[in-house]
């Protein structure tokens, strides 16, 4: 798939005339990064917006003690680094690929200009920028205030839906990533796993995971019910 027919697609850029987005692709700058090549480091300057045409990117921030939280996982499609269009200044966290990714970048100049022609497309940046702080706001209820049985509940059943709605799925990434992205440790993450097991919520075959009480997995998730 060619660049302009990649960017048609993606929600953000969907309602742009065929001379807009033939501008668009012009000014995208396609890069290539191998697994665990930091993409942007927090504090650097932000110069535009980056989407992920391919591979899977990881968005997290380094407390100073090294201690590393993941914020987000973006996959295809997925843009990042939204604010500094709009914003300018300095990015407020780091990327890094977790995988051989292809990131599209577009400057924010380019991009501004684009806006200014074409009003709608600032209201899709804003619905993107909406989303992005409830998945936040997500998060940060997710660290402070629930258990990781919840936490781990609550993204097995997230990746059933991505998977639709289907009781088997593959982990679509490491466990030590999931481990960091829900806030816990590797140990912590697979202790559960196994109570889960146990319980008969859950088969662990390697990566693939099948769902055999939905229902009580739910209840976990809302806190309902606790692993012994």
């Amino acid at each position: 798939m060619n660049i302009r027919s990649f960017l048609s697609r993606l929600p953000l850029f969907n309602g742009l005339p065929e001379e807009d987005l033939k501008a668009l692709a012009g000014i995208v700058l396609d890069r290539s990064h191998a697994a665990g090549e930091s993409i942007f480091t927090e504090g650097d300057r932000a110069a535009g917006l980056n989407i992920v045409f391919s591979g899977r990117v990881k968005i997290f921030k380094l407390a100073s003690n090294g201690k590393e939280q993941i914020l987000h996982i973006m996959g295809p499609g997925e843009p990042f680094a939204e604010v500094p269009v709009f914003q300018g200044g300095h990015y407020p966290a780091s990327a890094e690929a977790i995988e051989a990714s292809r990131v599209l970048f577009i400057p924010r100049d380019g991009l501004t200009d684009m806006i200014r022609r074409n009003p709608a497309l600032a209201l899709d940046m804003l619905a993107v920028l909406s989303r992005r702080l409830r998945e936040f706001a997500s998060t940060i209820e997710n660290l402070s205030l629930r258990g990781v049985p919840e936490r781990l509940s609550a993204y097995l059943l997230h990746l059933s839906d991505l998977a639709g709605g289907s009781a088997e799925f593959e982990l679509d990434i490491k466990k030590g990533l999931i481990a960091n992205l829900l806030g816990t440790t590797g140990e912590s993450l697979s202790r559960v796993l196994g109570k889960m097991s146990q319980a008969g919520m859950i088969r662990v075959g390697g990566k693939k995971i099948t769902i055999l009480d939905r229902a009580a997995l739910a209840d976990v998730a809302a806190a309902r019910q606790a692993l012994d």
